[in-house]
């Protein structure tokens, strides 16, 4: 797994985990607005971007790499935040790992498993080959609201992630539900999720917030399944005020 890192070496530590079909590049805005005082790691998950050679096995086996590569870094104790696939990410590792994760900021994640998973990903295996055609890349950025200046970057990932990745992070996803140690974990946590997402994310977020004892809860007015890119200023703010909190 590729991992790109960014600012001093002894600033914080935060690790970045962007969702699926995206890479490490939609944390820009955000790496840049943390990188003068703080150690920022932002991988390319398995079967994304630079790490699109190394397909997507499961959530498990990704939590893992993340495991090892924060032992490697030797960071210490870590603020991650992830979006969508990466915020699953987020809450499995602050869940299995706690001892490596200060605190954890989880932005639309989906933490209720949905129905016709098989039809779902049968459909997707059909559709696949479409990631590959620039117009239809188009028309999927919208949905994430990525910006002009990143296009290329979003149209390059998505013709890089091949089919066996595809399915097995979509299925992951759809799936996923809280892990049982979550409430255990000490550190400070915050969800966010935009107010204009599907029901099923808005009550993914409350559902979160109640499992994490003590975490702010807050849904962005205005904002869809994208906020980060959507409306990245806000974002940069409310990141770097939450992460410099004690």
């Amino acid at each position: 797994m590729i991992t790109n890192s960014f600012g001093p070496a002894t600033g914080k530590p935060v690790l970045l985990l962007h969702g699926g079909g995206v890479a490490g590049w939609m944390w820009t805005s955000l790496r840049r607005s943390l990188e003068t005082s703080h150690r920022v790691l932002v991988p390319d998950l398995p079967g994304h971007g630079e790490s699109s050679s190394e397909p997507y096995v499961s959530h498990a086996a990704t939590i893992e790499a993340l495991a090892q590569l924060l032992v490697t870094a030797n960071t210490g104790p870590v603020a991650v935040a992830g979006f969508s696939l990466g915020a699953q990410l987020a809450i499995e590792l602050a869940a299995t790992h706690p001892e490596l994760v200060d605190r954890v900021m989880v932005v639309s994640a989906q933490a209720k498993p949905l129905p016709l998973v098989k039809p779902t990903l049968a459909l997707l295996g059909l559709t696949a080959p479409l990631a590959r055609k620039r117009w239809f890349a188009r028309l999927q950025a919208r949905e994430l609201f990525i910006p002009e200046d990143l296009m290329e970057s979003y149209i390059a990932t998505s013709a890089g992630i091949g089919r066996e990745t595809l399915l097995a992070a979509v299925e992951a996803n759809l799936r996923f539900t809280l892990p049982e140690k979550l409430s255990d974990f000490p550190g400070r946590a915050i969800v966010l999720a935009g107010a204009r997402e599907r029901t099923v994310m808005r009550d993914s977020a409350l559902a979160i917030h109640a499992e994490l004892t003590g975490s702010e809860l807050e849904l962005v007015p205005g904002c869809g399944h994208g906020i980060p890119l959507q409306r990245p200023d806000w974002f940069n703010a409310r990141a770097l005020a939450w992460l410099s909190r004690p």
